[in-house]
């Protein structure tokens, strides 16, 4: 394990990500006329367990979805649920602990336009 292991529990989650600087290059379909995916995110994203939710957001505007859906749909980036018109401000994640002591918020913090470092590990006796 290094200082960017997460410890997360065997449960099913939901994994919340942004858009723009995270999953694909920031403004890449403004500055370049097309979305770009960024290292590492196809085969994460591939990664993520059939039976978790994925939700992404982004503050693109609605007027974007049909190019951005058609974009991920060709890249085969699997999401439930896409919410567009999304402030450009701060994303809060609140939730409780279980009585366990399990943290069950997580929030991880990138670079813009370089996909995460971190490794997320399965304990399972969370």
């Amino acid at each position: 394990m290094t200082d960017k292991d997460i410890v997360i529990s065997s449960m099913n989650k939901t994994w919340i990500l942004d858009l723009d600087g995270t999953l694909v290059k920031h403004n890449g379909y403004l500055t370049d006329g097309y979305d770009t995916l960024l290292a590492g995110a196809k085969e994460f994203m591939d990664g993520i367990p059939s039976e978790d939710m994925i939700i992404i957001i982004t503050a693109r505007s609605l007027s974007c979805s049909d190019m951005t859906v058609k974009f991920l749909e060709k890249e085969s980036i699997r999401y439930d649920k896409i919410i567009f018109d999304a402030p450009t401000g701060e994303r809060i994640l609140i939730n409780d602990r279980k009585p366990s002591g399990l943290a069950m918020a997580v929030a991880v913090n990138t670079e813009r336009d370089k996909f995460i470092k971190n490794k997320f590990i399965v304990d399972n006796n969370l």
